[in-house]
């Protein structure tokens, strides 16, 4: 979602739409957990574009997607944390079986 708020926050919300970013953003909107209102809105974005009758409305677009970046680093940073204390705790076990294994060796 940067490349987006990027391009979007420039102006160039019409090119962004030829994006491969685009799909992604559309399917993110699909997905993520958004107001009914933001989804409306970004999908009607999304399909129409600022040539087809599109009403620019960039700053709420761009609000939107910062929101869901945020949600999505966040997101990413508990996972991150999860994962890591799984790892720790891994190989904690893994220890402990290696030095019991060798007590009764």
């Amino acid at each position: 979602t940067g490349k987006a708020i990027d391009l979007i926050s420039k102006g160039a919300g019409g090119s962004f739409l030829q994006t491969n970013t685009a799909a992604i953003v559309r399917s993110l909107t699909i997905n993520m957990d958004l107001s009914s209102a933001d989804r409306d809105m970004m999908s009607s974005f999304l399909s129409e574009g600022q040539g087809q009758g599109y009403t620019p409305q960039s700053g709420q677009i761009t609000g939107i997607l910062k929101q869901m970046k945020d949600t999505m680093e966040a997101d990413l940073a508990d996972i991150t944390k999860t994962e890591e204390e799984s790892v720790a705790t891994f190989e904690g076990l893994v220890a402990a079986k290696e030095k019991e294994i060798a007590a009764n060796s």
